[in-house]
């Protein structure tokens, strides 16, 4: 009897210390790097540092991982370079950005079949024909929890990720919280529930209303930086901005099978002195093209702004394709900044990445208006910018509609909304833009960067130093 009593006593201890055990899941996110490659060999010691503490590292890319260095996007394998790093600091897995996409169907399942690390999106369907490896969800064994990692990418007004049209043809894309909400039996099965997300901030933290069996939302998207992390709707919210000017540590505890503690913390990446040497000496591989660093033309004055520097791409428009006026959405400008000194080859590939090519058409002043507020409402109601012409526009306040538009020429007179211009813009201003023009648009043959050089050269010099064509009453 006496012997029954203690071995129950025993027991219990036993149960006792097993079920206040406490486990840690470290994750190591980064988002919007828009290859960043200079940033990696640092980024690469930053997860081997962190490796060294916790051999169970997951390390997560909230997408758009690719678009915005003309080392990586213009290599002979477009975006490689930026794969083959990632390969090498130890990725687990990535979500789809919308400029993943910029590769085009083939080019996409190409860099995932390159890739060690699962590409995760669970509202992405391509067709077969593409042979995309494209899952909606992974799961992981971090030191004895279970961990499950689903992604998922946010749709523009068209239905598609923010990239060309021409790039998602033959795949099918559901609404995000709809697809997300498929898997929720995840959290029956895992001790962590990750959302990938590639949705921007706000999206974030509205679909984290509906997501209570969610753990934590790596985010992307909208270049939010946030300090650690948030929490909002009992989710615990990550996000930096792009670039790789950070990273984030986060620190997931559990106990008895549930999230007990969610901590997060700033890593600075850009401008670290440590890096990892093999990135580092492949990095140096990767930079040696010295096409990229010829110089077109001298910046006389800073440019501040992103539309000082939308207003030099519109003119390169206007100016080398012989037209009465030129627009460019302001998504697609790339930076906000370049200082004094030479405007370089490589500049130019950054500011305007995207290999779109220019187009003319031929349209009246009421059908240009019209492309304006369509290219307004599907690039995330920001309005173009333009050439040859000032824009005055006024929103409703509640709807952020455009209530009234008003262009006006370099003559100081308003454009006839019955007169004929030659307009030159790009492609995906085009295709993002759906009206009833009589001109379809028709592309000259040139990508609009090459445009933008071939100014920069005419020029020799540039000053766009508080320029201003657009104001909002």
């Amino acid at each position: 009897m006496k012997k029954s009593i203690i071995a129950l006593a025993l027991m219990l201890t036993s149960v006792s210390a097993s079920a206040g055990e406490q486990k840690e899941l470290h994750i190591l996110s980064t988002n919007d790097m828009h290859a960043a490659i200079e940033c990696m060999p640092r980024l690469g010691f930053v997860a081997d540092s962190l490796r060294a503490l916790y051999p169970d590292l997951l390390i997560l890319s909230a997408g758009d991982n690719r678009s915005g260095e003309p080392l990586n996007d213009m290599y002979e394998i477009p975006a490689y370079p930026m794969v083959a790093l990632m390969n090498i600091v130890g990725f687990h897995a990535t979500t789809l950005g919308n400029h993943e996409f910029d590769s085009g169907q083939e080019g996409l399942a190409k860099l995932i079949d390159m890739s060690t690390f699962p590409t995760l999106c669970a509202n992405v369907h391509p067709a077969s024909k593409w042979n995309m490896h494209v899952k909606p969800y992974q799961l992981y064994d971090c030191g004895g929890l279970t961990v499950g990692v689903i992604g998922a990418v946010a749709l523009s007004p068209l239905g598609i990720p923010e990239s060309h049209p021409n790039n998602t043809t033959d795949m099918k894309f559901d609404a995000p919280l709809e697809a997300i909400q498929e898997y929720r039996w995840l959290r029956e099965k895992c001790d962590v529930v990750v959302l990938l997300s590639h949705l921007g901030y706000e999206s974030d933290v509205e679909v984290s209303k509906s997501l209570p069996w969610v753990d934590i939302i790596v985010g992307g998207h909208s270049h939010t930086q946030l300090k650690g992390g948030e929490v909002h709707n009992g989710i615990f919210i990550t996000q930096n901005t792009n670039r790789l000017k950070r990273a984030t540590h986060s620190t997931i505890v559990v106990e008895d099978g549930k999230v007990v503690k969610r901590m997060a913390e700033n890593i600075e990446i850009k401008g670290g002195k440590n890096e990892n040497k093999v990135i580092a000496e492949l990095v140096r591989y990767f930079s040696e093209n010295p096409a990229f660093h010829r110089v077109l033309a001298q910046v006389e004055t800073p440019f501040e702004t992103y539309e000082e520097l939308g207003c030099l791409m519109c003119d390169a428009y206007k100016t080398e394709g012989k037209a009465d006026l030129s627009f460019q959405n302001a998504g697609g400008v790339r930076y906000d900044t370049h200082a004094t000194g030479g405007f370089t080859v490589s500049d130019v590939l950054r500011l305007d990445p995207f290999q779109n090519e220019a187009v003319e058409l031929q349209l009246t002043g009421k059908e240009l208006m019209d492309m304006m507020i369509k290219c307004y409402d599907n690039d995330n109601k920001i309005f173009p910018y333009v050439g040859g012409m000032t824009a005055e526009y006024t929103l409703d306040p509640a709807t952020k509609q455009i209530k009234k538009l008003v262009l006006t020429g370099e003559d100081g007179k308003k454009l006839n909304p019955k007169k004929t211009y030659k307009v030159m813009t790009n492609s995906y201003t085009t295709a993002i833009s759906p009206t009833n023009r009589k001109d379809p648009g028709t592309g000259i043959g040139k990508i609009t960067a090459q445009l933008i050089m071939d100014y920069l050269e005419h020029q020799g010099h540039v000053s766009y130093q508080g320029v201003k064509r657009l104001s909002e009453k």
